[in-house]
């Protein structure tokens, strides 16, 4: 979700890429409210790190402790400042579909509201 937002938000004045742990399948929930803002992420495949053809990036930002420890590995030797956001993963809720996709949406507009004020951007989740 981090990186549609950022899109979104920069369009193509910024190189954005995302990247896990482990390549999955989309995530159903996570399309559903990131449309709700008119953010389309049918297209997205989830890869993992390894999988990113480019590694010249200038800011890594991870959202779980095992992504962190695994970009930082990577970038080791690399230039690269890697940021870490503390984020609730909503995939690990429980309960009934309206639940789970108010733990998507509060994840989503945590990180909307993240993103904007470490870039300096504007911009409101309705698109």
């Amino acid at each position: 979700m981090a990186a549609s937002i950022l899109r979104h938000l920069v369009g193509k004045r910024a190189y954005v890429r995302s990247a896990g742990v482990r390549p999955g399948e989309p995530d159903p929930f996570a399309i559903a409210v990131m449309d709700e803002i008119g953010i389309d992420m049918t297209r997205h495949q989830p890869k993992s790190i390894e999988d990113l053809e480019d590694t010249s990036f200038d800011l890594i930002v991870t959202l779980a402790p095992e992504a962190h420890h695994k970009a930082l590995e990577l970038t080791r030797t690399m230039a690269v400042d890697v940021e870490y956001w503390p984020t609730i993963d909503p995939s690990a809720g429980a309960g009934n579909r309206e639940q789970i996709l108010e733990s998507y949406r509060a994840v989503r507009d945590q990180l909307f509201e993240r993103i904007k004020e470490r870039f300096g951007l504007i911009g409101t989740p309705q698109a």
